[in-house]
């Protein structure tokens, strides 16, 4: 496997961790509410916020998040971060 390969490869397994560090913040901020639906955005901006504070891997963590929403989704779509935020409360 070259380098270029192994640090993508890095790169995505840190995107993943974090993505479910801040799910699993997001279902307990849910569940700490008294399971009240229509919060789900909030929660999950919460719960990134929280779960990054701080955090060494904040800046290549939103620099990939930025680079993938800027190639899957027109600037200003928010509609994949709703999903994911919508997915912590089911």
């Amino acid at each position: 496997m070259d380098i270029q390969k192994h640090r993508q490869k890095q790169q995505e397994l840190m995107v993943r961790m974090v993505e479910r560090r801040v799910r699993e913040r997001a279902q307990q901020l849910y569940e700490d509410r008294g399971q009240i639906e229509g919060h789900a955005l909030g929660d999950w901006v919460q719960a990134e916020s929280e779960v990054l504070s701080n955090s060494i891997v904040e800046p290549l963590y939103r620099r990939l998040r930025n680079t993938d929403s800027e190639a899957d989704e027109p600037a200003g779509d928010i509609s994949s971060l709703e999903s994911a935020a919508c997915s912590t409360s089911a």
